[in-house]
Order: structure tokens, then C-alpha cells, then sequence
């Protein structure tokens, strides 16, 4: 496991284990309970983390000829 790949704990991390804590219905954030914003912001976040994954991973760099 390269160490670029641990990034990908990041949202598992932020996701599962800040459910306990995000687990209140106040306050409302741009309208949304705080669990289902916080649901919503880490979906985003996901994806933020997961195009910095690709972007620093050299496998996915085309080879120069």
C-alpha cells in the first residue's frame, strides 16, 4: 500500500467516525439538519480527495514515448 493511498481513509474516517458527533438534528445548515449536512458536505469532500488521489498517483500519468 503506497502511502498516497491512505488519503482514501480520509472520508471513511470523516464519514463513519464523525456520525456520532454530527448526530443532532440543530442547527440547520443552508436549511439541512447538521447529520444530513454533514452527510452531504463529506460526499463532496469524497470527491475532492478522491481527484487529489488521482492527480498524485504516478500509475495514472500517461508514459512519455
Amino acid at each position: 500500500m503506497k502511502p498516497i493511498h491512505v488519503l482514501g481513509l480520509i472520508p471513511f474516517i470523516g464519514m463513519l467516525g464523525g456520525l456520532p458527533f454530527a448526530n443532532k438534528a440543530t442547527p440547520l445548515v443552508l436549511g439541512l439538519p447538521f447529520l444530513l449536512f454533514w452527510i452531504v458536505l463529506w460526499v463532496i469532500l469524497t470527491s475532492v480527495v478522491m481527484a487529489i488521489v488521482n492527480f498524485l498517483d504516478p500509475s495514472n500519468r500517461e508514459e512519455e514515448v
